[in-house]
């Protein structure tokens, strides 16, 4: 818990309200309020022993603990807490009543795999935040089928949303059962920042189309054998390795 005076959107990702970007979003379209005043400036700070913080009218208040559940995203399901054209969502798919989660980076519409869901608002933010460079594993169905030349260009990398990205690694990937794979091939992408639909762009500017993506690792934590729409707490370990992963990295100079 904080011991003093904390930047607004700070505070409002470790109360279990949304990632920190997604916070400032909510700050900007004046929906928090703090002490009764609308609080629209990022730069503000709070302090949670005395100031009174609300969001939409309702008091925001720090976990007592927090929450750590990894789910296995199924294709048609929206990374968001709600949709106001009725389609369903991940929170669609978690037990009810049970701490208010929010999701530590996206997977869009169709795309599968492990997507962890918290209201650790540090641990969310250093998760995605590129500074702490926290890889994430894809594993890709993409037609036509990649070849030596295929892969090099993957690897070149391309520019994503006005930035040149690079994978850290793409390999061939070996079959997953159950899946078609006539006229495609899979591969193993690996990432260590995240950009909204950066896997499929990297992929069509290698001259791939996606047929299939599934997140099989986020940091120290994998998928394995949970099934689509399953979900699971971490286990003490996990958590361990998640604080672990998100350390600033050390560089040696020599």
């Amino acid at each position: 818990m904080s011991g003093g005076p904390e930047r607004l959107q700070k505070f409002l990702a470790n109360a279990g309200v949304a990632s920190r970007r997604r916070c400032e979003e909510i700050m900007l379209a004046g929906r928090v309020a703090v002490n009764g005043v609308t609080a629209a400036e990022l730069g503000m700070k709070v302090d949670p022993s005395s100031d009174v913080v609300t969001v939409d009218g309702q008091p925001v208040m720090p976990p007592t603990h927090h929450t750590y559940l990894v789910l296995h995203k199924p294709v048609g399901c929206l990374t968001t807490v709600s949709d106001d054209r009725g389609r369903p969502t991940v929170f669609d798919l978690l037990p009810a009543g049970g701490a208010r989660l929010f999701p530590v980076g996206r997977l869009d519409q169709d795309s599968s795999g492990l997507l962890l869901l918290t209201n650790d608002g540090e641990i969310a933010h250093r998760l995605t935040h590129p500074r702490f460079g926290v890889e994430r594993e894809y594993r890709v169905l993409v037609t036509p089928a990649p070849d030596a030349i295929g892969l090099r260009r993957l690897g070149e990398g391309a520019v994503v949303q006005g930035s040149q990205v690079k994978p850290v690694r793409v390999t061939m990937g070996k079959p997953i059962a159950g899946i078609d794979t006539e006229g495609s091939g899979w591969i193993t992408m690996v990432l260590d920042e995240g950009r909204k639909r950066e896997v499929r762009m990297l992929c069509l500017a290698a001259g791939f189309r996606v047929v299939r993506l599934v997140r099989v690792r986020y940091g120290p934590l994998v998928l394995g054998r949970l099934g689509p729409g399953q979900s699971r707490r971490l286990s003490p370990s996990e958590v361990t390795s998640l604080v672990m992963a998100t350390q600033p990295k050390v560089t040696s100079h020599r």
